[in-house]
């Protein structure tokens, strides 16, 4: 599943980040340590659904934009 799909205060574990991204936005999300196997919780969303917000690694909150959050396949823990 993607990002974008889980719900607010949900668990999940990074599977992979789809390269069609373009290389850009990629880097950006390994830059801020958004790698596989980092565990992530979706924190809440905008009230038009972007950004979106969440807890991830060491970083206590980050935002990403809709585009860069549907790149990421998640696994629900």
């Amino acid at each position: 599943m993607l990002l974008t799909e889980l719900d607010s205060q949900q668990k999940a574990c990074i599977t992979k980040i789809k390269r069609q991204g373009g290389s850009d936005i990629v880097s950006r999300l390994v830059d801020m340590g958004l790698v596989k196997g980092v565990k992530l919780e979706l924190i809440r969303r905008a009230p038009l659904g972007d950004p979106i917000e969440i807890k991830a690694g060491n970083f206590l909150l980050l935002s990403l934009r809709r585009e860069e959050a549907e790149i990421i396949e998640v696994e629900k823990l």
